[in-house]
């Protein structure tokens, strides 16, 4: 398998990312206080989308090993039935590598950096690749489909690509 490295890291931002699902984040969310006073509600962060066929709604934590650069990426995976949120438990950098829905297209493939205080939701049917985490061990809450139908399609790249650390990463 020959490798390419055409594949750079953008910032993760809402805008950027909107194409492939929502950016889960503080940052600019609407809140308002709630228990008198003494919590602040961060509201509806993320379309959730898993009840499809009967699906459920699944609460899950991930636990990462961390990943060396460069990373390979040789495989893409997608949830025809379901969205998938990932939200760091601690502060961890990771990456996002992700397509459209639809028939995949190397062509648009686009990869994201994550500081560790950002999450995010991929759409129904975004080819993504699977957790990318770096520096150390790290958990993720994962909410995604649950139910008796498969919710998977992985295919292989017929052309890998290499993610390298992004410049002033560290």
């Amino acid at each position: 398998m020959e490798t390419t490295l055409g594949l750079r890291l953008e910032t993760l931002t809402r805008d950027a990312f909107a194409p492939f699902g929502d950016v889960i984040e503080l940052d600019g969310a609407r809140h308002f206080p709630i228990n008198g006073g003494t919590t602040e509600r961060f509201h509806d962060l993320a379309s959730i989308d898993v009840c499809d066929a009967g699906g459920r709604p699944l609460v899950s934590v991930f636990r990462a090993q961390p990943r060396a650069w460069p990373v390979p990426i040789a495989m893409m995976e997608r949830h025809p039935h379901g969205s998938q949120a990932f939200v760091p438990l601690g502060p961890t950098r990771y990456a996002v590598v992700v397509a459209p829905a639809g028939e995949f297209d190397p062509a648009r493939l686009r990869a994201f950096w994550v500081d560790g205080t950002q999450g995010v939701n991929y759409a129904k049917g975004v080819w993504h690749h699977p957790l990318l985490a770096f520096d150390r061990v790290s958990d993720f809450l994962v909410i995604d489909r649950g139910g008796a139908q498969p919710n998977c399609d992985e295919i292989d790249l017929e052309l890998a690509l290499e993610l390298h650390e992004p410049i002033g990463a560290r």
